[in-house]
């Protein structure tokens, strides 16, 4: 995994189907627009700070039984 968009995409997704939610509504819950864990995905760029606090949010929040993706460091 390269990119800090990329890893967060991963967590976001592999969060997503440990919940049973989708991406749409991981999106809103994590950043309050449906759509930005889209754009990110397809390319568009996050504030660090942006980024931070998403990864705390899924560390903090993550669902158990749900194994972190490998190759993305846990904040």
């Amino acid at each position: 995994m390269n990119s800090l968009r990329s890893q967060l995409i991963v967590v976001a997704d592999t969060y997503a189907a440990g919940r049973n939610l989708s991406r749409a509504r991981v999106s809103t819950i994590v950043f309050n627009s449906g759509m930005a864990l889209d754009r990110i995905a397809s390319g568009k760029d996050l504030t660090t700070g942006n980024y931070e606090r998403a990864m705390r949010w899924f560390r903090d929040n993550w669902p158990e039984g749900a194994e972190w993706p490998s190759g993305v460091e846990m904040p």
